[in-house]
């Protein structure tokens, strides 16, 4: 058997990252209307907590698998040439990629702050 993300495993895939999504959306909504921070100082201390950056960080690794997932059907259902399949997944991947380290590096950021 092999491990392709397809089918059942891909639905459940897209509801499991969804549902993180709109629990973590839903979270930092709340925190904003019950306590929204004064000044940047404020939101720096929030977002810089462990536990935050944490968060923050498995949202945006279900964001884009989420993101990555949903994409890639779509092109393996609508681009039939082999080779423009290959390179327009590889362009995807390599987009959500570059998205990701550049998220690693704005929390690795953060984790700095004083």
């Amino acid at each position: 058997m092999t491990r392709v993300l397809t089918g059942l495993r891909a639905w459940v895939v897209q509801r499991i990252s969804g549902a993180y999504l709109a629990a973590f959306i839903f979270y930092v909504l709340l925190a904003m209307a019950a306590a929204p921070p004064r000044d940047y100082t404020a939101w720096a201390a929030w977002m810089g907590a462990p536990a935050m950056v944490v968060a923050t960080g498995l949202f945006f690794v279900a964001l884009l698998y989420h993101a990555w997932v949903g994409v890639r059907d779509v092109i393996l259902d609508y681009v039939h040439p082999l080779a423009a399949r290959a390179a327009v997944l590889g362009l995807v991947l390599a987009a959500l990629l570059a998205q990701g380290i550049w998220v690693a590096a704005v929390l690795a950021e953060v984790t700095a702050w004083p």
